[in-house]
This record gives structure tokens, C-alpha cells and sequence, in this order.
């Protein structure tokens, strides 16, 4: 069958109906990714703000770095992370290195999947100190984050703007190594609806692009269970399915294959080079504690009413088991829409389900906030939602520093007399009632994509009418 983009290709008419699928051209883009630039810089600027003047003989910034990044709300993992890691050394990653009785990581290892990894030792090769490796490092990750804006206007034009100068660009695109995990996942969607190439093909090429997220950040590969649904489904109102066929079991399972191919072979080196060092970056993960910098719900929600102990054994227990069971409503309530509008919404399940991993997961970073931000733009939701979850996040990404300074330096710190507490406390709840919120709302949401079907389906059939 044609897909989509053979529809357009031919006619004077279907001319037409191509400058009206894509009105974002080239000039909108140029704009959009102008604009993310900006945005980014900005964000760059609040981080260096922690920089300097003077470093240490480790290359640490100096004077009083530790008070600085969080009473001027300017910290950066990035930054943070050039001691303590064997980053400083230049020690390439995972090879030599392990993971502790105490927990710690040593030799190399870092707490992140091996994609970051190499992201993170390729941005202190030329750095002598935290301030080079904020920049460097930065430098690095910007094309990911343009790129990222370029792909949301082509899919949905100046929704776009909701990345490209939204807040949390400017509070998080160096705060961690998330930018590229974020085009992994927005590339995946423009491959599948914006390539000219078969259903299954641009399914396993996306498949790659998730499988590849997953070796950045892990959780892309959640998005290819809905993926393989919206392919065995034949993809648009079933319009791409093999003939003869009611599901394309193969075409499904070639696109779980290949992410978990690409998750092999990325992996793969690193195993065989160093297999302590590889695997201990998911031992820390698994041991790592519910506590006070974690920002998640089982912190808050558990710790008044049970002990330490009894809340770690109960959470390392009940958040996997709440996340996949989140993912199975969320793909089982796409069967529904499937059944009911013929048309499998990957995009809006998977958003879905990454809201159910935000909300359940036991660590919620503030950078997460970017991860959601690609289908605030994808899924025709009202903009108010993403308002609302804007002021929240900042309420938090600005209020847990300037808390934790407070405990730190002996400010006022109890809920009563901090504001930053209080701005803790809004924007750890206020994000928990949100992704629940939203868990529903996007579920129910169409793609930004589906408005082009449509669009093309009307002028398929002003042509023929022409004709």
C-alpha cells in the first residue's frame, strides 16, 4: 500500500495538498531552532553562574561552591559530577571500573547507561576544571536539544515553541545528560510519521532510535510495546497492513527485535571490556536509596507512617510493580481507542506511559521534566496543562535548592517558615496530581500527527473529485 507521503507526490494537485501538510517550512524552522538556541544559552548562562572564579587543585570551583549552587539555584549535575567519578582523570568509562560495598562507584563507572557514559567522558576530554566541563560538555549536547526543536516543528509546528522556549530549557538542558535522550524519542516519531518508506521499515528504523534511548536513559524502551501495536495494527486507520493480513504479527516482531538488537550490540563492548564496571551502573540504580533527593512520592508519601528500612524493602518492591502495571493500562486502554477509531495511538501510550514511570519510579529528577515536554507538543492536549505543570516544576526546580541550602546553612527550613519547603512540597504533589492528570488527558488525546491524515484524506478527495 502507499503510505502517506506517496499520496502527495505526483499531481499539481497533490502539490497542493504537500504545501498543506507541511506549512512549517524552512524559514518557520530556521526561526524555531533560533529560538531554542536562545533558550538554551539561557540556560547555559544560570549554570555558569556556578562557576569560578578560582579552582581548587581538583579543578573544583571556588570560593564556597557547595553553598553557591544551591543558594543561586545554579547547580548542574554536570558541574557536580567532575569529581567523583574518576571524570577529572579522563578515565574512560565503565572498563576498569565497579561499584562498592558501600555502594559508591569507583574506577570509572558512572550511574548512567553507556551512551551517556560516552557522552560524559567525551565532554571532559580537553577540560582542566568543572567550568571547562560545564562548557564543553554543553557544546556537546546542544545540537541534540536544536535538533529535538527542529523535529517537534516539523511534526507540530509552532506547538514546538513549548520546547524550543519553554522554562524547562532554560532551567534543565545542562542540569544532566538528558538532551540526547530526548531526541532519541522525538526522532522515533518523525521517522514513523514523517519518512517515506513502509510502515515496517520506518517502525524498525525507530525501533533503533528507542533502543539506542534506552542506552542513554533507559526509558524509550517502554515506547516500543506501543509501537509494535501500531504496527501490527497497520499503522492509520490499518491502511499500511499486509495484504491478506488482519495482524502483522512479523512486522510487530521485527521491531521488537530490533530494539533489542541495537540494546545488545550497544551494550555489548562495554560487557565484554568491563563487565563490573559496566553492570555496576545498574547496581547503583538498584540499591540506590528513597531519600530527601529523590523528590518522589514513596518519599513524602511513606516516610511519616513506616521506618527507613521498612520503606526502602516496600518501595524497591511496589514502584516496579505500579510502573508496569500504569503500562499495561495505558496499552490496554489504546486496544480500546483501536477498536473504537481503527487506529492503534502509540503516541498518546506512550506518553501515557511515561507519565505513569515519572510518577511511580522511585527517583524523580527534576530534568525529567524535559522528557515530558516532547508530548506536551505531540498530543493535542490545551496548552493550559503544560501551563500548569510549567509553574509547578518550577516551584520545585527552583525550590528544592534553595531548601537544601537552607538545611545545609542553617536557614529556616520547616514547612512554616520556608517558602522553599513550601515550594517543595507544591511541586512534589502538585507534579504527583498532574501526572495522573495527564496520564488520563494524554490517553485520550490525538497526535499532532493525525491532523495531517486528515488534512490529506480531504484533499485525496478533492483531487479525485477534480479528476
Amino acid at each position: 500500500m502507499s503510505t502517506v507521503h506517496e499520496v502527495v507526490s505526483v499531481t499539481p494537485e497533490r502539490g497542493e495538498a504537500r504545501r498543506f501538510a507541511n506549512r512549517f517550512g524552512s524559514a518557520a524552522a530556521a526561526v524555531l531552532v533560533l529560538l531554542c538556541g536562545l533558550t538554551m544559552l539561557l540556560g547555559f548562562i544560570n549554570k555558569d553562574r556556578c562557576t569560578g572564579p578560582a579552582f581548587d587543585q581538583w579543578g573544583r570551583t571556588q570560593p564556597d561552591y557547595d553553598e553557591r549552587n544551591k543558594e543561586d539555584v545554579c547547580y548542574s549535575d554536570i558541574q557536580h559530577l567532575w569529581i567523583g567519578r574518576d571524570i577529572d582523570r579522563h578515565v574512560f568509562p565503565y572498563v576498569d571500573g565497579g561499584i562498592n560495598d558501600k555502594g559508591v562507584l569507583v574506577g570509572g563507572s558512572v550511574e548512567y547507561p553507556v551512551l551517556s557514559g560516552l557522552i560524559i567522558w567525551a565532554g571532559a576530554i580537553f577540560a582542566h576544571n568543572d567550568a571547562e566541563y560545564l562548557l564543553y560538555s554543553s557544546l556537546l549536547m546542544a545540537p541534540f536539544g536544536l535538533l529535538t526543536g527542529w523535529l517537534l516543528g516539523k511534526l507540530a509546528r509552532w506547538r514546538a515553541l513549548l520546547w524550543a522556549i519553554g522554562p524547562p530549557l532554560v532551567l534543565y538542558a545542562f542540569h544532566n545528560w538528558d538532551l540526547p535522550v530526548v531526541l532519541c524519542s522525538v526522532a522515533a516519531v518523525f521517522v514513523v510519521h514523517r519518512w517515506n518508506r513502509p510502515l515496517v521499515e520506518r517502525a524498525v528504523v525507530a525501533s533503533v532510535l528507542l533502543g539506542l534511548g534506552f542506552a542513554f536513559k533507559v526509558y524509550p524502551a517502554a515506547f516500543v510495546l506501543p509501537l509494535m501495536l501500531f504496527v501490527a495494527t497497520g499503522g492509520w486507520r490499518g491502511q499500511e497492513m499486509p495484504e491478506g493480513k488482519k495482524v502483522d504479527v512479523a512486522g510487530a516482531a521485527k521491531v521488537a527485535l530490533a530494539s533489542i538488537v541495537t540494546v545488545v550490540l550497544v551494550n555489548l563492548p562495554f560487557a565484554f571490556a568491563g563487565y563490573d564496571g559496566w553492570l555496576a551502573s545498574f547496581e547503583f540504580q538498584q540499591l540506590r536509596r528513597v531519600d530527601i533527593t529523590t523528590n518522589s512520592i514513596w518519599y513524602w508519601g511513606l516516610r511519616p507512617f513506616i521506618g527507613d528500612d521498612a520503606m526502602q524493602s516496600l518501595v524497591g518492591v511496589i514502584s516496579p510493580i505500579t510502573i508496569l502495571l500504569s503500562f499495561a493500562i495505558a496499552a490496554g486502554y489504546g486496544w480500546l481507542r483501536f477498536r473504537r477509531e481503527g487506529t492503534y495511538p502509540w503516541i498518546a501510550v506512550s506518553g501515557a506511559m511515561l507519565c505513569g514511570f515519572m510518577l511511580l519510579h522511585k527517583v524523580h529528577s527534576p530534568q525529567y521534566t524535559l522528557w515530558l515536554v516532547p508530548f506536551l507538543v505531540l498530543l493535542r492536549v490545551k496548552l493550559v496543562w503544560a501551563y500548569v505543570y510549567f509553574v509547578v516544576d518550577l516551584a520545585m526546580g527552583i525550590g528544592i535548592f534553595r531548601w537544601f541550602w537552607a538545611i545545609e546553612f542553617g536557614q529556616p527550613a520547616g514547612i512554616y517558615d520556608s517558602f522553599s519547603a513550601q515550594a517543595v512540597m507544591i511541586g512534589v504533589w502538585g507534579r504527583a496530581a498532574l501526572l495522573v492528570a495527564l496520564f488520563v488527558v494524554f490517553l485520550k488525546a490525538r497526535g499532532v500527527t493525525e491532523d495531517d491524515r486528515e488534512d490529506l484524506k480531504f484533499l485525496r478527495g478533492a483531487v479525485a473529485a477534480k479528476s
